[in-house]
C-alpha cells in the first residue's frame, strides 16, 4: 500500500471513529433535561375550559390538591431521539434524605394538549403516600415534537423516562413503578416487554388486543382515522396491530402487573383483560385481575379503591 494510501486510510478510520462518537453522544443525550419549569395552576373554572378536569375531579378536590404547599408540579422538556418532548414532574418540594420511590404515570388518549389541571389531583393523591410521578405526555402533545405513533417511535418516549430520573438525584432508580390508564396501559405494557426497569405496573382500560377493538368499534377505528397515525397501515397492518396486542406476546410480561376494567367500559370490553390474564395464568407469571362489574373505562365509580389498589401492589413489590 502506497504512503497516499495509507494516509487516505488512516483518514477513513478516524472520521469513522469520530462518527461512532458522536452518534454515540447525541444517543446519551436522551433522557437530558433542556427545560424544567413551575406549573402554574388556572383556577378550576379556566381549567375546566381548556381541560377535561371536570370528567375526573371535584372543583374541591382540584382545590385541595393544588393548594398543598408541600408539593410542586413541574412541567419538564427532555431530548426523546433528537426531539423535545414533555413530561410532568410532582413531587414533595423538601427532597428527603434518601431517594425516594417513582411511579411512571402513562396517561390515557391520543395527542393532548396541557392536562395538568386533570392529572394534578390524580398525583396529589399518589404523592402523599410517599411516591414521586413521572408521567411522559409523548411527542406532538403538550407543545412536543414529533409525530404521535399511539405505540410506535413514541414508545422511546416512554424508555427515555429512564435516563431522566437518573438524572433528577432524588429518586431510587431501583424502586420505579409503571401506572398505566388506557393507552397509557398499552404503552406500559409495550414498555415491559422491552424490559424497563419496573417493579410492578398497573393498568386500567387497556386493550389487550386491537384487532378486536377495530372489529367492535369500526365507526371510531375507521381506516381513515388509523392512517392519521400509521400512514403504512395498508402494507404493515399486522405488524402494527400486533405490536400494540399484548395478547401476541405474554410471555414477554415480565413484571407483576395488576390489571384493571370495567365491566361496564363501552370502550375497551373486559374481555381484553380476561383473555390476556388467562394467557397470564398459563404462563405461570405474577399478576392480579380486578373486574369493576357496573364501572366504565376510567374506573370512576371505584377510583378510590382502583388506587388505592394500585398503591398496594407497588407497596407489596418495594424493595427490600
Amino acid at each position: 500500500m502506497k504512503f497516499s494510501q495509507v494516509v487516505h486510510f488512516i483518514l477513513l478510520v478516524v472520521l469513522f471513529c469520530s462518527a461512532n462518537q458522536i452518534l454515540r453522544a447525541s444517543e446519551t443525550n436522551d433522557g437530558s433535561i433542556v427545560e424544567r419549569k413551575t406549573y402554574s395552576f388556572p383556577t378550576y373554572e379556566q381549567a375546566v375550559e381548556k381541560t377535561d378536569v371536570e370528567k375526573y375531579f371535584s372543583k374541591q378536590q382540584y382545590q385541595k390538591a393544588v393548594a398543598d404547599p408541600h408539593f410542586r408540579f413541574e412541567k419538564l422538556k427532555y431530548m426523546s431521539d433528537g426531539l423535545k418532548v414533555v413530561a410532568y414532574l410532582y413531587g414533595p418540594k423538601r427532597r428527603p434524605g434518601k431517594p425516594l420511590p417513582a411511579i411512571i404515570f402513562n396517561r390515557g388518549g391520543a395527542i393532548r394538549d396541557d392536562i395538568a389541571p386533570e392529572l394534578v389531583p390524580f398525583f396529589h393523591d399518589l404523592a402523599v403516600e410517599g411516591f414521586v410521578i413521572v408521567a411522559p405526555m409523548y411527542r406532538q402533545s403538550d407543545g412536543g415534537e414529533g409525530r404521535d405513533e399511539i405505540g410506535g417511535a413514541d414508545l422511546d418516549d416512554l424508555m427515555n423516562v429512564i435516563p431522566l430520573v437518573k438524572s433528577l438525584g432524588f429518586i431510587d432508580v431501583k424502586d420505579l413503578f409503571m401506572y398505566g390508564e388506557s393507552r397509557g396501559g398499552v404503552m406500559t405494557y409495550q414498555a415491559i416487554k422491552e424490559n424497563f426497569p419496573a417493579n410492578a405496573a398497573a393498568v386500567f382500560g387497556a386493550f389487550t388486543d386491537l384487532y378486536d377493538l377495530i372489529a367492535a368499534h369500526p365507526d371510531v377505528y375507521s381506516q381513515k382515522m388509523l392512517s392519521q397515525f400509521w400512514p403504512n397501515i395498508d402494507t404493515q397492518r399486522d405488524e402494527l396491530i400486533k405490536a400494540r396486542s399484548a395478547i401476541y406476546w405474554p410471555e414477554r410480561l415480565n413484571v407483576p402487573l395488576l390489571i384493571m376494567n370495567g365491566g361496564n367500559d363501552k370502550g375497551v370490553s373486559p374481555t381484553h383483560s380476561l383473555k390476556l390474564a388467562e394467557q397470564l395464568q398459563k404462563l405461570g407469571k405474577t399478576y392480579e385481575l380486578v373486574i369493576y362489574a357496573e364501572d366504565n373505562h376510567y374506573l370512576s365509580l371505584n377510583h378510590e379503591d382502583r388506587d388505592g389498589k394500585a398503591l398496594a401492589w407497588f407497596e407489596r413489590h418495594r424493595k427490600k
